[in-house]
């Protein structure tokens, strides 16, 4: 099997979110499990995505593991998967392709940079009570703000675009520059809420950024992550809830700076009837390549 190691949602190597890539053989099925899971724990990456090919240019199926365990979709390892297709020669620029995942049948576009269309955006939650609002900011050790726009309070809202994140507001950057979370709390917060963890944002960022975030989900062993292309829907969609990012609304989110690793997040939205269609992209660089052999 061929493995790439790729750095998602940055333009150049040791920036954004590192990745695992494997690329199974052509006609070969997914490895057992066990084997998978081994495999993304001894990449030790934070997702490591694994490619069935399709045959006669059908449906791509792509399976997702952290260290710890399957998970539905992740949009970094879906920006890295494309990346090392694209560099291996399995896709090209300018065209579009069908994928299969735990979440859905989705397509992804390579105009430029590359874009995912996201699943179905899923408002699973608003948390009102004082006291789970005050604890869920309390275990990222700030206190808790009140943050408003457009007149009213922007509170904390468990929503989904294929993997649930806590999406969270802050008043500004030295805010979201403070956390220092307690990750065995969060992670028991997490579970309580069925969440993946906490996407915490602020509209306090620089001129043409939308929002600047940073990402946290013990539960699946990742403390603090570069680059969420879920949560990045998924706040793409809480902001069009607040009326922050109306149908054809373009949103850019920076994340990662506080890793050293700094990321640059584009979204897109479009309403078609009731339901937000929101494409979550951005480019992807190559660090390594090699084989695995097992």
């Amino acid at each position: 099997m061929r493995f790439f190691i790729v750095d998602a949602f940055t333009e150049s190597v040791f920036g954004g979110n590192p990745a695992g890539v494997v690329l199974l053989d052509q006609g070969c099925d997914f490895p057992d499990e066990a084997v998978m899971q081994k495999t993304a724990a001894e990449l030790r990456y934070s997702e490591t995505a694994f490619i069935k090919p399709a045959p006669d240019g059908g449906r791509l199926h792509l399976r997702y593991f952290t260290p710890a365990s399957e998970v539905d979709f992740c949009g970094h390892a879906t920006i890295a998967s494309f990346t090392a297709l694209l560099k291996a020669g399995f896709a090209e620029k300018n065209s579009s392709y069908p994928i299969h995942t735990l979440s859905g049948d989705l397509t992804i576009y390579t105009p430029g940079s590359i874009l995912m269309e996201m699943p179905a955006s899923k408002l699973i939650k608003r948390i009102t009570e004082t006291a789970e609002i005050e604890e869920i900011y309390r275990c990222l050790g700030i206190e808790r703000e009140h943050v408003t726009a457009n007149g009213r309070e922007l509170l904390p809202i468990l929503i989904s675009t294929g993997f649930p994140d806590i999406i969270l507001p802050v008043k500004n950057r030295e805010t979201l520059a403070k956390i220092e979370p307690d990750f065995k709390h969060l992670s028991s917060l997490s579970e309580k809420h069925g969440a993946g963890g906490a996407h915490v944002f602020t509209i306090d960022a620089p001129e043409g950024v939308t929002a600047c975030c940073r990402n946290f989900a013990p539960l699946y062993d990742i403390d603090e992550e570069a680059a969420t292309g879920t949560a990045s829907g998924g706040l793409t969609y809480y902001l069009h809830i607040h009326g922050l990012a109306p149908s054809g609304y373009d949103c850019l989110f920076l994340q990662g700076e506080a890793m050293g690793r700094p990321s640059k997040i584009i979204t897109s939205l479009d309403v078609q009837g009731d339901a937000p269609v929101i494409k979550v992209g951005g480019e992807g660089a190559v660090l390594a390549e090699g084989e695995i052999f097992i």
